[in-house]
């Protein structure tokens, strides 16, 4: 089930002491961006696109944010992150 697949993905990603895994499927790594500020970790991500033919122009817009707080005794200067 859903629930059992998002429990196994938390309890593998905090064995390597990871705090989160995050999907951003969809974005490309240049249009996301990690920031630890007061305690908090906030992922955003952007992403533009626009399509012009002789008839139409289309354009695609997404956009992404996620915070959450650091456990206690987590130094923000500790915190990395891979994409």
């Amino acid at each position: 089930s859903r629930l059992r697949r998002l429990s196994r993905m938390l309890s593998s990603c905090c064995s390597d002491n990871s705090l989160a895994l995050i999907d951003v499927k969809g974005f490309d790594p240049r249009d996301i961006c990690v920031v630890v500020r007061d305690g908090k970790v906030i992922v955003t991500a952007e992403h533009k696109e626009e399509h012009s033919t002789c008839t139409a122009k289309t354009r695609n817009y997404k956009k992404f944010t996620k915070e959450f707080c650091l456990p206690p005794g987590v130094c923000e200067e500790d915190v990395t992150y891979s994409v």
